[in-house]
């Protein structure tokens, strides 16, 4: 079925991105799930991970999300992110930055004061960060 349908990506701070794309492929906690237009109405939750999509125009384009929701329609995908940014918006150095940070508390000798489940969260959402924003330089 050829066609297009609007992605929408949005966090509780900003719209992402709304435009009309050709398929969506998205990181769902049960596993990495695609949307053509007039797929059958879901509703599931993300985890950390990468949303690849093709705009209407053929362009692959990608946006790193830390998890969320997302609903999928006949006509349309409407992603909930905790927190998104497309490949192009990622600051290496601040992603650089906060890897180090979450690296230094995990091996800190002070390991009474530190919150493993939050450092090893940050050190993942720094670490795919990193990744996603370092291939934009390859292509």
């Amino acid at each position: 079925m050829a066609g297009n349908f609007t992605l929408e990506v949005v966090t509780p701070e900003k719209v992402v991105t709304r435009e009309e794309v050709q398929i969506v492929m998205a990181p769902g906690t049960l596993g990495e799930f695609g949307v053509l237009i007039g797929h059958t109405p879901f509703l599931t939750t993300l985890k950390l991970g990468t949303i690849r999509y093709t705009d209407s125009k053929g362009e692959e384009k990608t946006i790193f999300i830390s998890g969320g929701f997302a609903e999928a329609l006949p006509d349309k995908v409407t992603i909930l992110a905790n927190s998104a940014e497309r490949r192009r918006d990622i600051d290496l150095e601040r992603a650089r930055t906060a890897l180090e940070r979450a690296q230094k508390r995990l091996g800190s000798e002070s390991a009474q004061d530190i919150d493993f489940t939050r450092a090893r969260a940050a050190m993942e959402r720094a670490l795919y960060r990193l990744r996603l924003a370092e291939s934009r330089r390859k292509q």
